[in-house]
């Protein structure tokens, strides 16, 4: 309801900037699919999508899991009903442009606007493969509080809701909690963007300034990883 919009009007800004914005985690988007199958630039990026979703119903029944798996506790207890409710939010990162390619997990990334890479929902998994792909910097939003970082780019953090922003202040870039206070997603989005702009041009973001991101270059590890 708040970060994951805001950052993807930040995602807009940045396709319409002429830059690539990679969205990912495909079990995360796992019931919403046909929202990114709608706004695929061609029939071949669709069936792409199509692929890889398949490819993630087989794998998981392989390894006796579920793509349909109830939210986790934390994730209830986040305010969280359905899993759809969570892959709803996670699309709505990736903004409203068009999908113009998709990407095995780690392939180098070479279009230019609106992406998606396939990858686990695991978070430093995930970031590891973008970052392999040739992401520059990772735009991680949380609610229950991630104190995240990766070396080999800047993290930001955006906060969902304005108490945890204030309990871990020194931890999170944006506070995106103030968007249920009146705040607008366009403003908070903007300010996503100039952010971008600014650790882009050398501005520490907070795990950066902390020193965090050691251990958090994980490869996909071969076995069950979700």
């Amino acid at each position: 309801m708040t970060a994951n919009p805001a950052l993807g009007y930040a995602a807009d800004l940045l396709v319409k900037a002429e830059g690539t914005v990679i969205l990912a985690e495909t079990p995360e988007i796992h019931g919403a699919e046909g929202l990114l199958l709608h706004r695929a630039s061609s029939g071949e990026v669709a069936d792409a999508l199509k692929a890889r979703v398949a490819w993630w119903q087989d794998y998981v029944a392989r390894n006796d899991a579920s793509l349909n798996n109830n939210p986790s506790p934390g994730n209830k207890l986040g305010g969280l009903t359905t899993i759809l409710e969570k892959s709803l939010g996670a699309t709505a990162k990736g903004g409203s442009t068009p999908l113009t390619a998709v990407y095995e997990y780690a392939e180098k990334v070479t279009e230019k606007g609106f992406v998606f890479m396939d990858t686990p929902g695991f978070d430093p998994v995930s970031a590891t493969g973008q970052v392999a792909g040739g992401a520059n910097i990772l735009a991680f939003t949380t609610g229950r509080g991630s104190a995240y970082g990766c070396k080999p780019v800047p993290s930001m953090k955006l906060a969902t809701n304005s108490d945890m922003y204030a309990r871990m202040s020194e931890d999170m870039d944006i506070n995106c909690g103030d968007i249920v206070e009146g705040v607008s997603i366009e403003a908070k989005g903007q300010e996503i963007f100039d952010l971008m702009l600014k650790v882009a041009s050398g501005q520490e973001t907070k795990s950066e300034a902390l020193g965090y991101g050691d251990n958090e270059f994980v490869p996909w590890q071969v076995g069950a990883v979700m």
